[in-house]
């Protein structure tokens, strides 16, 4: 995949960048990662010392998930302007472009990060000819960006879509 080296303008000031993620970008991917799970873990009266091991727990899981079955997956960390601001998984597999997850940190959604990140991998999948497709939940309000951008729902997982982009 060629995202990874990519440098997306995201309006005239802001630069998007990547860079592999590793062993010492753990502690800021769990953070990105929990920030998908504060509507749940408020619903609990867990403490924080309580959330954070369950956190680390879930996202270990995950990681190891997305290792097992998506093997050639890149893991990156999205930059804007040099500052890590999320994460952007993504598999290049025979059959298609499979986006593993995209997650912007809170502060920095609604902030025009997520779209042309999106878009650049739709211009990648075109150039192979391949679809681009992504996992999300019914009621995750990412739906509506993919949604936008032409996905549609090809398939159903428990409470997840998957929608698929074709070139």
């Amino acid at each position: 995949m060629e995202i990874g080296s990519k440098q997306i303008s995201l309006d005239q000031l802001r630069v998007a960048t990547f860079r592999k993620g590793g062993p010492d970008d753990e502690a800021f991917l769990v953070r990105v990662y929990g920030s998908t799970r504060l509507e749940e873990l408020a619903l609990t009266e867990w403490g924080e010392a309580q959330r954070d091991a369950f956190l680390t727990m879930q996202f270990t899981a995950q990681s190891a998930h997305y290792r097992q079955y998506y093997p050639e997956g890149e893991h990156l960390i999205i930059l804007v302007d040099g500052e890590p601001v999320g994460r952007l998984y993504v598999s290049n597999n025979e059959e298609e472009i499979r986006i593993l997850d995209i997650t912007v940190l809170p502060r920095h959604r609604s902030a025009g990060i997520g779209t042309p990140i999106v878009r650049e991998l739709m211009a990648e999948a075109a150039a192979l000819g391949k679809p681009l497709s992504v996992y999300v939940e019914s009621y995750n309000r990412s739906r509506g960006l993919f949604e936008r951008l032409g996905f549609v729902k090809s398939g159903e997982q428990g409470y997840s879509y998957l929608l698929e982009w074709r070139p």
